[in-house]
């Protein structure tokens, strides 16, 4: 055969040097420790949480090398396309502190030296090697059709034996120059194969950089490098971009385990040097006695659109899969409880190799840690944003009341041990909702909830009354407090709170019962931030106004 004389018959006006290609992308120039790391999907404009994981991973690697971290849009399967869809990832994945040193930026425009990053603008490209493939004699055009080819499968599994176009079965792999040259001028359509020199029964070494050193079967099929439409399939584009972009480490899914010694194969073919691999775990989610993936139809948190909704900040996301990540995370943010996520260096190897389990009480403790250590300003202006977005109404009310509100974020914000309310900002409306009339007088329409009111009514007027005579909006602290106790003695409560726990039955209430009393009348709720600082927050009107109310409530009932 004249390979030579066959390569020129499928693929007339591709060069088959490909120097100049070469040429084109030369050595980045980083460090020899730098990692370049890509996120390559499809053009579909769908993020889930698995694909934010890996791109997290992903960047975080090449950030802490000073590398380089690139967004590759794999569209040679047009059939996956959607409109829009290269912005819709570029937004989707920005939204949560993903961000590339090359690829596209938010309005689909390419940026950066080794492009073209979308993979159909690169039909040249792969062409002049798949043509320089033919010439060695490494690949040859495939006449079967879509029919043949399935008949053929039906076949295999029919006789019990692997389904796939190899060895005998890959009828075309020595067609003669004349049949190729006869189906040529019938005007058959054809696809390029690989020749594969692939021994099923002989294994290739990976050394995996998450699961260690792993024997794989060699790659024996004449898989499709490009189609009828001239384009390249993902396995043979993936192989010339990597080289070509000088990827060093490919992060990705564990379901591309099976074709990684296809991969390997192709870039020792290619004469390339492979790039390092680490094949990250499914995130599993624990149903029952058994683990499984997160289902898009089953599980609304394998969205990205579930987090913005809810209201999660960015930060908490990226720190929970961070946590997913390395185990050993957990005990540096214990130690480093301040320090900022990108200090700490994600390692490959500290991954879980079993798939980490997703946990939603993990990921909202993780996230009132850090809305906790928010100053005022932070809360104020990202609960202010989300709510514009997802609460329009109320984000309205807070912007024609932003001091009273900007005062109620301020309420116990900062100290030593802050206090851990809401874990997203979907939580804060209800969270604050007593601050504002409209929401109160909601509230109260099921009445307040005092306990035992037909044994302390009474009790609780009386207190109600004597604090409406010694309430002072300008007491500090201290003042406020001793004319609770005073409130206490004169009701005939204790202020001894060591002996009212020991001996509850010898009194008739204590001190803890009164400011129980006024913190409902207040709020219509048990447990709240500090009552002293919420009332001057509400001001005088408002406290005064919630005692005349609570009055009234009490008097109605003799």
């Amino acid at each position: 055969m004249d390979y030579k004389k066959l390569a020129d018959l499928l693929l007339p006006e591709i060069n088959s040097d490909v120097t100049e290609i070469e040429n084109k992308y030369p050595d980045r120039g980083l460090d020899s420790n730098a990692i370049v790391t890509r996120f390559a999907p499809s053009p579909t404009g769908f993020v889930h949480l698995g694909s934010l994981f890996a791109s997290m991973v992903a960047m975080r690697l090449a950030r802490q090398t000073n590398g380089v971290f690139y967004l590759r849009i794999e569209d040679t399967d047009k059939k996956r396309e959607v409109e829009g869809g290269i912005t819709k990832i570029v937004n989707a994945l920005s939204k949560f502190g993903i961000y590339f040193d090359e690829g596209f930026d938010k309005d689909g425009n390419e940026f950066g030296n080794y492009g073209p990053y979308l993979q159909s603008k690169r039909e040249e490209i792969y062409k002049s090697y798949i043509k320089s493939l033919i010439e060695k004699g490494l690949a040859y055009p495939c006449f079967c059709s879509p029919e043949e080819i399935e008949k053929q499968k039906e076949e295999q599994t029919a006789k019990d034996l692997r389904v796939g176009y190899y060895g005998t079965w890959a009828k075309c792999r020595n067609l003669s120059m004349e049949d190729i040259e006869k189906n040529i001028k019938e005007g058959k359509e054809f696809i390029i194969r690989l020749k594969s020199e692939g021994d099923i029964e002989k294994f290739i070494e990976l050394n995996d950089l998450i699961r260690g050193n792993l024997s794989l079967p060699e790659n024996d099929q004449d898989i499709v490098l490009m189609k009828t439409n001239g384009l390249p399939t993902y396995h043979f584009a993936h192989v010339i971009d990597d080289h070509l972009m000088k990827t060093t480490h490919v992060i990705r899914g564990e379901e591309w385990l099976p074709s990684a010694s296809l991969h390997l194969q192709l870039f020792n073919i290619m004469g390339f040097k492979a790039p390092l691999y680490a094949h990250i775990s499914t995130i599993r989610k624990q149903d029952g006695p058994s683990k499984r993936k997160l289902s898009k139809r089953k599980d609304p948190e394998l969205s990205m659109e579930f987090y913005e909704k809810e209201g999660y900040p960015i930060q908490t996301v990226i720190e929970y899969l961070t946590n997913l990540a390395n185990s050993s995370f957990e005990d540096w943010r214990k130690n480093n409880p301040l320090a900022p996520l990108e200090d700490y260096n994600i390692r490959l190897d500290n991954m879980s190799v079993s798939g980490p389990l997703f946990d939603i009480v993990k990921l909202e403790d993780i996230s009132k840690t850090i809305i906790a250590n928010m100053n005022t300003d932070e809360v104020f202006n990202l609960y202010n944003t989300w709510a514009k977005s997802f609460d329009a109404d109320f984000a309205k009310i807070i912007e024609d009341n932003k001091e009273y509100y900007y005062n109620i974020f301020s309420i116990e914000r900062g100290g030593v041990k802050p206090r851990k309310d809401f874990s997203k900002w979907s939580e804060v409306k209800n969270y604050i909702s007593y601050f504002n009339d409209e929401l109160f007088a909601e509230n109260l329409v099921s009445g307040y909830i005092f306990d035992n009111l037909d044994t302390r009514r009474e009790d609780i007027i009386n207190t109600l009354q004597n604090y409406l005579s010694l309430y002072n909006e300008n007491d500090n602290n201290e003042e406020w407090f001793d004319k609770i106790k005073v409130i206490t003695d004169k009701i005939g409560y204790t202020k001894d709170m060591k002996q009212y726990k020991k001996n509850p039955g010898n009194f008739k209430g204590s001190i803890a019962d009164v400011a129980t009393f006024i913190r409902i009348t207040m709020t219509n709720r048990k447990n709240t931030p500090d009552l002293h600082r919420i009332m001057i927050v509400m001001g005088k009107e408002r406290v005064e106004k919630r005692i005349h109310m609570a009055l009234e409530f009490l008097n109605k009932m003799q």
